[in-house]
């Protein structure tokens, strides 16, 4: 049995799959730049745990998510093997994740847009190229955070030219 994630800052999806069937399992968002080991933990255990029954025996977790670079991979392994300590565990990143739900084991462009934006291309099994997206502050014209941002100062220009 595998368990995959998909992991934003925002929210999480886990999907627990055996084959046959699939079930999704939403917890809270989890990125290892904005929690530590301890609190990604705590959410593990406080909101997925109640959803796996004893007969879910997981040989596979795929976690990938916001923040999983290379040198945050360790915090979220630790926090997984916290509550799956018999798993195996691969952390990747979030546009990883994507890439590989994409195209597979075949190369391409991949994009994500939501709070931030990114894209990259992959070769079929890692990303070769990516242009760091500066974060959702900066220089991401085509995230949600940007589009808000916009909106926002659009609706107070609308209510100023209303005022005279």
């Amino acid at each position: 049995m595998k368990l995959i994630a998909d992991s934003g800052s925002t929210k999480t999806a886990w999907c627990v799959s055996n084959n046959d069937d699939n079930i999704i399992i939403h917890t809270q968002g989890i990125n290892p730049y904005q929690q530590t080991e301890t609190q990604i933990a705590d959410i593990l255990h406080g909101e997925l745990s109640p959803h796996i029954t004893d007969d879910m025996n997981f040989s596979d977790v795929f976690f990938y998510g916001a923040g999983c670079t290379a040198e945050k991979t360790e915090t979220v392994k630790n926090a997984i093997r916290s509550l799956l300590p018999e798993a195996k565990i691969f952390v990747g990143s979030d546009m990883l994740g994507a890439a590989r739900a994409v195209c597979g084991h075949e190369p391409g462009i991949v994009g994500i847009l939501g709070t931030g934006a990114n894209s990259c291309f992959y070769n079929g099994k890692d990303i070769e190229r990516n242009v760091s997206p500066l974060g959702f502050i900066l220089g991401d014209e085509g995230s949600g955070g940007y589009i808000g941002k916009r909106l926002v100062s659009e609706i107070g220009r609308a209510s100023c030219r209303e005022r005279g």
